[in-house]
């Protein structure tokens, strides 16, 4: 046995079976009959349709399902939409009349100008007090979950100061909006 002689029959094999492959998909994609020549143009014309002249006009035509005629009608149909532009994506924008509003009067601009917002008010809730004997008395606030126990003097929440406890009532001070505020004792 010589070295090298499986090789070159194996590439020989491989050489007719390329060409063969070849052969064959060259076969399938030639078109069958008359070889490839140019598409005979079509006539723009619309021509008058009977049963003679659709059969010609089929004949004459690449696909059989084409009616030359009902194109030809398609075409001089006009749009008539109602000034819509389907092929925009925003929305078309809408003039909104302006009202107009009479001019503040100078004696009304002045008073506009002079007042002050009112405070924020303080949404601290006093639900009780614990005075005992020889201790200065504390008050239980809330505000919404939290409680807080505070003497005459503490600052809450880090924004008011209690400046006065009583029985019934406590004097808080906005620490934020300098304001002072008389928060009565509620049940519940």
């Amino acid at each position: 046995m010589k070295a090298g002689t499986g090789n070159k029959t194996e590439v020989r094999v491989a050489i007719v079976l390329v060409i063969v492959a070849v052969l064959t998909v060259t076969w399938a994609l030639m078109p069958s009959g008359t070889p490839a020549s140019a598409p005979a143009p079509v006539a723009a014309t619309p021509q008058k349709t009977s049963a003679t002249g659709q059969a010609a006009q089929a004949s004459e035509s690449l696909d059989p399902r084409l009616h030359l005629d009902w194109l030809a009608n398609s075409e001089n149909v006009k749009y008539e939409g109602k000034g819509t532009n389907i092929f925009r994506s925003a929305a078309e924008t809408i003039d909104i009349p302006k009202v107009k509003v009479p001019p503040l009067t100078r004696q009304q601009q002045l008073a506009k100008a002079n007042i002050p917002p009112p405070p924020p008010p303080i949404t601290l809730k006093f639900f009780g007090i614990s005075n005992s004997r020889g201790e200065r008395p504390k008050a239980f606030l809330s505000q919404g979950d939290d409680v807080w126990i505070a003497h005459e003097g503490d600052v809450v929440d880090r924004h008011y100061k209690i400046v006065r406890i009583s029985p019934t009532a406590v004097e808080v001070e906005d620490l934020l909006n300098n304001n002072r505020q008389s928060i009565q004792l509620t049940q519940g």
